[in-house]
């Protein structure tokens, strides 16, 4: 017999941690762990919002020429794939509270597609950037308005951000890889289901994060004509 049957033979439940009294102890304890890392998430994307903000009203008309470089088709689409991935964690966390686990699997395997499509988005998007000379470098190049040195600053931030963005969502694509194998191996149950409801907070914090974005990258004042805001 493995030790993890004999934990849950001698009255230790199979998914309870040696180091906790009770399965609710452990899930409090992860709950805590993980709201401290969204926390500390919140504060690191916070300074490249603010950050984004100072720089957008210091140097604005180049900003908003930059701005209308992005794809917003592109950005709307990203943004309905993400609302709708955040639908089908939630429904993957709703089937391991219920013990489906067929059901958890095809809403993880759903969440996993949606997290990828996002990401090949955003791999058209950079591309695009690279063919009009549109990254930070020594070989970029901006004609469309404005300052370029200003519009790099612009490209800078936009990429920094949704760089991070974008790693945090391969990482949680790899978190998603090993939750679909467990879930197809049963170790998720009504009992315990910790491992999925914390990565659906990751999941959630991660999409709330582009809802910012997108509006702060590609919408916020970027259809004004350059000029308009006086700096």
């Amino acid at each position: 017999m493995s030790s993890h049957s004999a934990h849950a033979t001698a009255g230790h439940p199979a998914a309870l941690l040696h180091q906790f009294d009770t399965a609710d102890q452990q899930k409090d304890a992860s709950t805590l762990g993980m709201w401290l890392f969204l926390i500390t998430e919140i504060m690191f994307f916070g300074g490249l919002f603010i950050a984004y903000i100072v720089y957008r009203n210091a140097y604005f008309d180049s900003f908003v020429a930059a701005s209308h470089t992005l794809n917003i088709p592109l950005g709307t689409f990203n943004t309905t794939v993400l609302i709708c991935s955040s639908l089908t964690m939630a429904m993957a966390v709703h089937s391991a509270q219920v013990g489906n686990r067929s059901r958890i699997v095809l809403f993880l395997v759903l969440t996993l597609i949606l997290g990828a499509a996002f990401l090949g988005v955003k791999v058209i998007e950079y591309a695009d950037k690279f063919e009009h000379h549109h990254v930070p470098g020594p070989s970029f190049q901006f004609t469309e308005g404005g300052n370029p040195k200003n519009a790099e600053l612009f490209f800078s931030l936009y990429f920094g951000m949704t760089g991070l963005h974008a790693l945090h969502m391969i990482i949680g694509a790899g978190i998603l890889l090993v939750l679909i194998f467990n879930a197809s191996k049963g170790w998720y149950t009504p009992e315990y289901y910790t491992p999925v409801e914390m990565f659906g907070l990751y999941w959630h914090f991660v999409d709330i994060v582009w809802i910012f974005l997108f509006p702060l990258l590609y919408l916020l004042g970027g259809h004004l004509p350059p000029g308009s805001g006086g700096h």
